[in-house]
This record gives C-alpha cells, structure tokens and sequence, in this order.
C-alpha cells in the first residue's frame, strides 16, 4: 500500500517542479523511491526517426543515457511497440515482448545487462502523430520485475506528471520569481488567468484579455471569470472554491478542464493551484490561490504505424517485426537488427502475412506506403 502522506508531498512537489524546472531531479528520486524503482527519468522518443532526449534523470550513468539515443533506442523493442500505448497508460516490458525473449536481444545484453536492469514502467505524457513524452522508472536486479504494487504507484502518479508537463509547455518559467511573474506572462500565448477562490480575475495576460474581449470561451460578470460551457462552468467554479484547500483537493476535482467555445472550437483549461513551494510565492503578489492556462486542444492523430497495427489487429511484436522489414531488409538482417532469433522473425512474419492477407515482403513494403501520410513528407 502507498502512503497517502508520502504520496501527498510528492504530488505537491512535481506541480513546483512545473515552475521550477531545478526540482526535477529531487522529484524523480522520489518518484524512484516511491513506486520501487532505482532509476527515473523525463524523457522523449520520435518514433519515425529512432531519436530523442532526456530532459531530466536521476540515479542513471549520463554515458548510458547518451548511448541510448545515439545507438540503441532502435534496439528497444519499446520504441516501435508503445505506438499502441494511449496518453495516460503505464507500460512495461511484458506488454511488448516476452521475459524469455527479451534477455535474447542486444538490447539487453549490450544495453540493460550491464547496468543490472532487468524492467521499467513507462507513465505516457504525452503523444503525436509520431513522437512521445514519458516518465520512466527502472528496476534493478534487486527490485525485481514490475508488479502489480508499482503499476498502481504509477497510475496514482502519472496523471500529476501529465499535467505539470503540459503546464511547463506553456510556461517556460525559469523561476517562480512574483516579481518576473506578470512580465513572464505576458510573454505566453495561451490565455492565463491568476484567479481568488471566488474566480474573480486577479491577474491576465494579454492572450487572456483576447479571448475575454472575444467572449467565445470565456467572459466576465464584474471581474468574476465566466465560461460560456455551463457545465465547465461549474467544474471550474468548484476547482477554485477548493484551490485554497491545497494540492490533493483540486487534483480530485480535476486539472485538465474540456471548454467548448460558441463556434464549437474545443479548448482545454488546465489548473495550477498556488499552494505550495515555489507556486506561493509565484501567486503572493496576486492573492491568488489558483492559475488557468487556456489552449486551443490539439487533434491526436495517430501515426501510420499505429493506424496499420489496429487495421490488421497486429500484436506488437508483429508490428515490430513488419517496421523492421520495411526498415532495414529480410528475415537474417531483422534477426539481427531486433537481437532475436531467425526463426522468431519468420513466426511473426508469417502471422503478419496471414493478418494483413500479402505472401511477399515487398509487398509489406507497399502497405506501409499505403498509410503513409503525405502532409508528413
């Protein structure tokens, strides 16, 4: 069982992480140390290109982080398989290949092994057409495998790590500093509001003051903060009510809050409450006890890959063995690239065929063409 103290004080921690971006690697420790893990990091894949980068970590050997991007994160069988995983998901080793499979690949033996790695689970941030952003926690041979209590420690804490993310998007803080904090604002092009219990308007940057005159989304009554969505309306009435009460009430309630506009535009306001650490002092100057940002919601359109895999109903490991054909050539040259057995590529490619009803590998090579998306060329 997680305690709910602990859990608290780490939930309040990542929010100020949100705001000041040096607190990153103390809450990665934490997040480690909460869910039994010995190694945490913030970081990002594109799939198309096999690239990306970590942006925060704590208990990994940097040398080790950096080989990973720059060689062996086409080795991952993660890296083609978490196309199936949905923002919000927690994911692990087993849900793309099997234990006694993995320790076959060169992944492993040249990458996991000599750092005493043996699993991971992957909360998702965040996801388009062709990359992610993730929280990642590794387990060490001493930890063992992932299990059922760490998958519910990383259920309870990827949605506060979702949404500082999307925060620390919009607001590229370097500091919570309340003196730099209107001229900061003033600089971000979502609309931001500082908002008192009431939700009247305590502070707005200019975007905000726009989409106020525009009075599609949002208007006011006195200064009083109005969302023309009723019901949102009333979502974000009892967010700010609770604000004041801390960190744990406003998460309940809810951060992220769909708006819909009078043009049927759809929006997203996500919640910051000022209560703790770096985010008091951000909001001393204003009174305020909460701060909105409002975004148009971006379209998740899903990337070829993982549009192929639902047509044909592909396991993901079929999946990654048709992304390998295409990429890098025949069954010998994708036993080699995957780190698995010649006779493991020809079982999944051979239920690959029957799935998707072609007999030849190029004409695999076709199909993918076929789902290519011309806009992305």
């Amino acid at each position: 069982m997680h305690d709910p103290g602990r859990l608290s004080a780490l939930i309040g921690d990542i929010y100020d992480a949100a705001l000041n971006p040096t607190q990153w690697s103390k809450v990665l420790e934490e997040t480690a140390g909460f869910v039994g893990g010995s190694a945490a990091l913030l970081f990002w894949k594109d799939l198309a290109s096999r690239s990306g980068q970590a942006f925060y970590q704590w208990g990994i050997d940097p040398i080790y982080v950096q080989s990973y991007f720059d060689k062996y994160i086409k080795f991952d069988p993660a890296t083609s398989c978490q196309l199936f995983a949905r923002v919000g998901d927690i994911i692990s080793m087993k849900d793309f290949i099997a234990y006694d499979e993995l320790i076959e690949t060169l992944f492993y033996n040249e990458w996991m092994r000599p750092q005493q790695w043996v699993d991971a689970a992957n909360g998702v941030l965040d996801k388009s057409a062709t990359s992610g952003a993730m929280v990642g926690v590794v387990r060490h041979e001493r930890d063992g495998l992932v299990d059922d209590e760490m998958l519910q420690g990383m259920r309870l804490i990827t949605p506060h790590f979702r949404r500082a993310v999307l925060i620390g998007k919009i607001i590229d803080l370097k500091s919570a500093e309340a003196a730099s904090l209107a001229d900061t604002f003033d600089g971000v092009s979502a609309g931001m509001f500082l908002l008192d219990a009431t939700g009247h308007i305590v502070h707005a940057n200019a975007a905000g003051h726009t989409m106020l005159r525009k009075a599609s989304v949002l208007r006011t009554e006195g200064m009083r903060l109005i969302a023309n969505d009723v019901q949102a309306h009333q979502t974000l009435t009892d967010t700010f009510a609770t604000a004041g009460s801390g960190d744990a009430a406003v998460g309940i309630k809810g951060v992220a809050v769909p708006l819909l506009a009078r043009d049927g535009e759809r929006y997203v306001a996500h919640i910051l409450p000022l209560t703790s650490g770096a985010r008091r002092r951000a909001g001393a100057s204003y009174a305020a006890v909460a701060a909105m940002f409002i975004h148009k919601a971006a379209l998740d359109t899903p990337s070829p890959p993982e549009a192929i895999a639902k047509t044909y109903k592909l396991a993901p490991m079929e999946l990654r063995v048709l992304l390998a054909v295409v990429e890098v050539g025949g069954v010998p040259e994708v036993a080699e690239a995957l780190g698995i057995a010649e006779t493991t590529v020809r079982t999944h490619l051979q239920r690959t065929y029957y799935k998707t009803g072609v007999n030849r590998q190029v004409d695999l090579v076709k199909l993918v063409a076929a789902f290519s998306n011309p806009l992305l060329n």
